[in-house]
This record gives C-alpha cells, structure tokens and sequence, in this order.
C-alpha cells in the first residue's frame, strides 16, 4: 500500500470516533483504511466492496473482505446472515446511494446489542457547495448513474433516526481549507460524478499529519460554531439502545501495596457482587497483594515496571470489556463503600451508561482540607468548559457498560485518566448518573501524586474541549435512584 494512501482516503471525523470495538463490519470500505485503525487496535473488521481493485487492496490490511455490491441487499444479507459487530461503519457511500436512508436502515440490523454505526454524508449546505449548486444540479452525475444526493444537518439527522438507532453525537470534517479549493476547481464535483474518494487532498503523509496536529482543531473548532455552512461532512454517531436487564459484571481494583486490606476487600467484593468476576491491576512487587487476591479467586495482571495510575486503569477498563457487559471499579482502601457495589450495579442494569460515585458535593471529613479545596477548583472549571455539573472528576468509584469503554480510545499516559472516562462519554451523548457516596477514612498509605496528577488534570480537561458537543443542561433525576445525570 502507497503510503500516500491512508492520507488520501481517510475521514478523520469517523477515525476519530472508531473506540476500540471488538468486531467491525466497514461498508464500501474502499482500501479499508478506517477498518485497518480499527483492527490496529484489536477489532476483527470485516469489509464490503465492489470494486475488484480495491477489494483486493482492503483483503491485505482486514480480516474478510466480502466482493458485494453494498447496495445489493439480498447478497448482503445472504452473506452476513445473522452476524452483529461492535461497530459498523458507512462512510462516503449514502451520497451515491440510489436509495440512502433505505440503506442505512438496512445496514442498522448488523448493529449488535449495545454497538454504534458511524456514517458520513456529504453537506448540501456547505458554503463552497451553494456556490456550486446550480452547476451540481445540471448534469453531474455518480457512477450509478443518479445525481449526487447530498443532505443538510437536520436531513442527516432525520435519516439516522428512521434507521431505528438511538442518535448519541453529530460531528463534522471543516470545510475551510477544502473550500478555498473548491473555489479554484471543481475537483469535488469531478469525483461526485467518478463515484471516487471525496478527501482527495493532503496526499503526503508527513504535511497531513503536521494538518491534523496544528491547523485541524483550529478548523473544527470555527466549524462548530456554524456546522450548517462550514462542515464539509456531517459525520454521526448511532447505537442500538441498552435494553434494561441483568448485566454480567467484572468488579475491578487497582493495587499498589494493599496487603492490609486486599483480603477484607475481596470478601466485601464476594458479599455484595457474589457473582461478579474480580479483576485486579497491580503495580508492586514489594508485598503479597497480588498473591492474595489470586489466592482468593481474582484474575491478576501485572503493571510492572509501574507505569502510573492511568495506565493500569486503561488496561483494566479494556480487559474487562473484553468479558462482561459491565465494569464497577473502585479503589482497594476502603475509602470508598462497596455496598455501593449494589447501587451502582442496579442503576446499569435499569439503562445507565456510567454511573459516577461522588464524594465531594459536601466536603468529606476523611478528606483533607486542601484535596477537596483542589478537586472543587477542578469542577468548577470542567464545568465552565463543558457546562456540565460533575460533581467529582476524580471518583476511584465508578461503574461502565463495557459498550461504553469499547466506544472511545482512552489514552491512559499520564495521570488524571479518570476526567477522560466520565467527561468523554457525557459528552458523547451517554446517559451518565451521578450518586452521592460517603468517603471514608483509608487503609493504608496514600498513593496520589499531587502534582503529576494537578498538571495532568489541567491537560485533559482541556483536551477534553475537542471530544462531542454536549452542551450544559441541568441535573435530571433518574428513576428510582438517588443519583443525578448530567
């Protein structure tokens, strides 16, 4: 594969938005640049395209590439049979698509229980685009021989919505620099009539990279501010809506020295999740912790060297993904209840994406004067920047549908990850509740490293401005629960 390639044809929206999913099924997926990210980070992608070439290129980077016409549906169908993903993907197909939102409702069948569908489609309304409108509409042509059918936001936004799906996130690729082109040719409407790739530009690796990292955050950011007009896509993001139920569940511990309190801990685990798997994290080798919890019945894996409280956390988010449909973590000191376990269980199973166990909405007596003094300033502000009022960003006590951790690609360098795994998914449309908890005093030493942690608190909430749309909205109660949701 050139290395031009993945440059050429990648939709950055819909990379962005891929998670880590465990089966993706990628429609008219091209040379399979998206379903080849997605395998990168440990999906089996399956692929559908009709061009032979292409086909042939898309077999070398996915697992299966199925040789379909996309919008033959009996093939479809006969090939697919009753097989769901994780995650199925449709981008640049619907605006050749001789009937779109059919297709899509189609496609949305093999979305499995709990999975997403992204999709991106063309925006009709796009500034460079009216200007071209007149010549758009008298004689271009795709290559299935019909006019090009491009949407506006709310027609986007209606034909997701008929597919069957629970709507979650509009996003968008920035028209802006592609617009100044579009003004100097008619490259664009050129591969509308030759059924081609849109995103013909930025073809060297190096420039498209120093794109992404320097100029397209500044891009985004000004197309959010008028998506109708300058948004070259609007890209999407569906699922099929949790259905209120049992949940098998891992319960989840970070260690780093817990001896003391490891066994008291499994047995108040085994009391009030008897049927839950443990899983354990630990970062030491200095004393018996992991020996113990193992000894006791939990799954053990090793950070060693340690690495820090991020990355242990993203390696047991993503493991207990992988073997249960829920994931209730909390910390082994006991400062944090685990009869709360059973709270925080029944919330997921009545339709809760994640449920965050707040400490600080008053302040603590086990919590020294300068933690809560800290952790209110850091609210305070993700609530100016993301207008929504958490409680507490920093919550070792929390609980995610696995759907929910498998749809975003958390990064767990550094300190602070869990600003990430509550603010993103809020963001993103995921119905988050919040309860109240009473913190209690530690067993053992503490482990915080106050100004790594300050410094990368301060990083995420910022880069956190580049994830979603969720605007503020005030606490609504949840049914049948003491909890809020932001």
């Amino acid at each position: 594969m050139p290395v031009q390639e993945p440059a050429a044809r990648l939709n950055a929206a819909l990379a962005a938005l891929l998670g880590r999913p465990r089966t993706v099924l990628e429609v008219g997926c091209a040379s399979g640049i998206h379903g080849m990210l997605a395998r990168r980070r440990g999906a089996r992608v399956t692929g559908i395209e009709l061009d032979a070439v292409l086909a042939a290129r898309a077999s070398r980077a996915l697992d299966e590439v199925l040789a379909l016409d996309p919008e033959d549906r009996a093939s479809v169908s006969a090939a697919l049979g009753e097989r769901q993903f994780d995650l199925v993907l449709v981008p640049d197909l619907l605006d050749r698509a001789r009937d779109p939102e059919g297709l899509l409702a189609f496609y949305g069948q093999f979305v499995g229980e709990e999975g997403r569908l992204l999709v991106s489609l063309t925006n009709r309304d796009a500034w460079p685009v009216r200007l071209h409108a007149d010549r758009a509409s008298a004689g271009y042509v795709t290559a299935t021989g019909g006019v090009p059918r491009l949407f506006s936001r709310e027609e986007a936004l209606r034909a997701v919505r008929r597919s069957g799906l629970e709507l979650l996130e509009v996003s968008l690729n920035p028209m802006l620099l592609r617009g100044l082109r579009l003004l100097l040719d008619e490259d664009f409407f050129l591969t509308l009539r030759h059924g081609e790739s849109m995103d013909t530009g930025f073809r060297d690796l190096t420039a498209y990279e120093a794109y992404l990292f320097a100029i397209r955050p500044f891009e985004v950011a000004l197309a959010r501010l008028a998506p109708r007009l300058l948004a070259f896509q609007h890209v999407l993001v569906a699922r099929k809506t949790p259905k209120p139920g049992p949940l098998s569940l891992t319960v989840g511990l970070l260690t780093m020295d817990e001896e003391p309190s490891v066994a008291r801990m499994m047995d108040e685990v085994r009391r009030y999740a008897p049927d839950a798997k443990v899983l354990l994290v630990d970062s030491s080798l200095k004393d018996q912790t992991p020996v113990i919890a193992e000894r006791m019945g939990a799954r053990v894996l090793r950070q060693l060297p340690p690495r820090g409280h991020g990355p242990a956390m993203e390696l047991l988010m993503y493991e207990a993904a992988q073997q249960s449909d829920a994931l209730i973590y909390l910390d082994c000191d006991f400062t944090y209840p685990p009869p709360v376990l059973v709270d925080i269980r029944r919330i997921l199973e009545s339709g809760a994406d994640v449920v965050n166990a707040a400490r600080v909405r008053h302040r603590p007596a086990a919590m020294p004067l300068p933690n809560y003094l800290a952790n209110k300033t850091f609210v305070l502000l993700a609530q100016l920047l993301n207008g929504m009022p958490v409680a507490d960003l920093h919550s070792g006590m929390r609980g995610y549908r696995s759907s929910v951790i498998r749809a975003f690609d958390f990064d767990g360098e550094g300190d602070a990850l869990p600003i990430d795994t509550v603010l993103w998914p809020a963001r993103s449309g995921y119905h988050v509740v919040e309860i109240p908890i009473e913190y209690q005093e530690r067993i053992g030493a503490s482990k915080l490293r106050k100004i790594s942690g300050t410094v990368w608190t301060f990083i995420r909430l910022a880069s956190t401005l580049r994830v979603g749309a969720r605007g503020g909205e005030s606490y609504d109660s949840w049914p049948g629960v003491d909890g809020r949701r932001p």
